[in-house]
């Protein structure tokens, strides 16, 4: 009688496809440059991160937050980069990135475009003559201050206010209202008490803004200066110190939170 003909072992043709299918060396290394040059690329024209050093965008962004944002959103008509990432201009409440003396970048949100009749009372922003809605605005507690809270300013009452600033402010005054120039811009903090911004240094140009935030990637958690802290308690918690440790240096709800 004879044997039946044995037919490929299923475990060998297992092994064979898994071999078939695992990368070679060069193979491996062509993947992860392109991955690399892919990342550099978004990088350098597109992309960009940024750290959060300070409170004053607080409750929008925090400190230890790490942005990434969109530079080609307000590039120049004309680019390349126009046909791969959507091109706009500079609206009334967009947080936007741009170059400053001191420190070099900052993030502020803007409230004011060119040819607008801006004034602040108590604290509250008007915009050619309606109050606006910000409800990212936030009022942490702070010593009252005529000039921030009340602008613009007729007397010259704080020394943090840039003189050559206070003298051009003067000028663009009309009836109690400050008059944006064109391709200027007005911009706060989203913590009003707490910021230094176009109040107290002036406007800034289309030509200085130079990206816009678009997603926190990650965010160390950091104590803030102006949140009114509350006390610790002294309950005993050794079975839960290690994790906190572990776990609380983030603030894993925030990664891949959308900037609004």
């Amino acid at each position: 009688m004879s044997t039946p003909a044995q037919g490929p072992d299923p475990s060998e043709a297992r092994i064979s496809r898994l071999r078939h299918h695992l990368p070679t060396v060069p193979e491996a290394l062509a993947s992860l440059l392109r991955t690399v040059v892919v990342a550099l690329f978004l990088l350098t024209f597109f992309l960009q991160p940024y750290l959060i050093p300070s409170e004053s965008m607080e409750h929008t962004l925090l400190v230890g937050d790490f942005l990434l944002v969109n530079k080609q959103v307000y590039a120049p008509a004309g680019r390349l980069s126009r046909w791969l990432l959507p091109y706009r201009e500079v609206a009334r409440g967009d947080i936007v990135v741009f170059h400053h003396p001191h420190p070099p970048f900052l993030v502020k949100r803007v409230v004011g475009l060119p040819g607008d009749r801006l004034r602040i009372e108590d604290g509250r922003v008007t915009v050619n003559g309606l109050i606006q809605d910000e409800p990212y605005a936030a009022f942490e507690p702070a010593v009252r201050n005529p000039f921030r809270d009340d602008f613009p300013g007729k007397v010259y009452t704080d020394p943090e206010v840039d003189p050559a600033w206070w003298r051009q402010m003067q000028s663009l005054t009309r009836d109690g209202e400050l008059v944006i120039p064109r391709d200027e811009y007005f911009v706060l903090g989203d913590n009003r008490n707490h910021s230094k911004d176009s109040r107290f240094w002036g406007f800034v140009a289309r030509s200085q803004i130079v990206a816009r935030p678009l997603v926190i990637y990650f965010s160390l958690s950091r104590p803030s200066t102006t949140d009114v802290q509350q006390a610790a308690d002294d309950r005993l918690g050794h079975d839960r110190e290690l994790s906190a440790k572990l776990t609380g240096f983030a603030r894993w709800k925030r990664i891949f939170h959308v900037v609004h």
